[in-house]
């Protein structure tokens, strides 16, 4: 079961993606990247994780434009992908990218000191 939701996690993450870049036209959307989607075991769920770039503000518009759009998301995904039920989307926002350059920025930091 776990290669199908690997497989089914790897569509949804690329056809989202797709919705997001070509299709939404919602200005509340600003530089947003799907960085991962989890699928429930049942099939029912799947998180979808969103790293975006941007003020709080804007992370903050950002996600609740996208969780506006997630049923019309679901519908998109209903016609390309073959599956017999489309699971539910639920919207977490990811800051790991946010976290990894903060770190990085913290290590030029004490590489700078030291010099």
């Amino acid at each position: 079961m776990s290669q199908r939701t690997d497989r089914l996690d790897s569509q949804i993450r690329a056809e989202l993606a797709e919705l997001m870049h070509r299709e939404m036209k919602d200005p509340r959307i600003g530089f947003a990247t799907i960085t991962r989607v989890e699928t429930a075991r049942d099939l029912g769920s799947a998180k979808v994780w969103v790293s975006i770039m941007g003020t709080d503000d804007e992370r903050e518009q950002t996600m609740k434009a996208l969780g506006d759009a997630a049923p019309w998301m679901r519908r998109q995904l209903g016609s390309r992908l073959t599956l017999r039920h489309i699971p539910q989307l639920i919207i977490k926002h990811d800051d790991s990218i946010e976290a990894g350059d903060r770190v990085l920025r913290l290590l030029r930091e004490i590489e700078e000191d030291q010099d």
